[in-house]
């Protein structure tokens, strides 16, 4: 299976999803209009990767920042990524970023799949 890796924009997270390296990372801002194709991509990757998953999925968030769109879409990743057995969420963020831990809060109780806070 190909890695999906996509560079940051202003706007727009970098993306880097590969099972060969057991990497599993979207990070920067997400400032995305309601059609990102952007998190359609990330939704199809998932939806071919469940075919033949590792036996664990951690997949990191690291947002400098996320618009409203934006948390649709990755309640929608997460809502993917919990049909597929050993999956997780680590949510990133800066230690003195209380608006991103919120945010990662929020997002944690709007899903069944297991999550971690770090700070970094």
């Amino acid at each position: 299976m190909n890695a999906l890796i996509i560079k940051g924009t202003e706007n727009t997270p970098g993306i880097n999803l590969d099972k060969k390296n057991g990497i599993f990372e979207i990070s920067g801002r997400s400032l995305v209009d309601e059609a990102s194709p952007i998190y359609k991509s990330v939704l199809d990757w998932i939806s071919a990767y469940s075919a033949m998953p590792n036996p664990t999925t951690e997949l990191a968030l690291k947002f400098d920042y996320v618009n409203n769109t934006s948390s649709k879409f990755i309640l929608d990743i997460f809502s993917a990524l919990a049909k597929i057995e050993g999956s997780r969420i680590v949510w990133y963020f800066h230690d003195d970023d209380e608006d991103m831990e919120e945010v990662g809060e929020e997002l944690a109780e709007l899903t069944d799949i297991p999550f971690e806070f770090k700070t970094y």
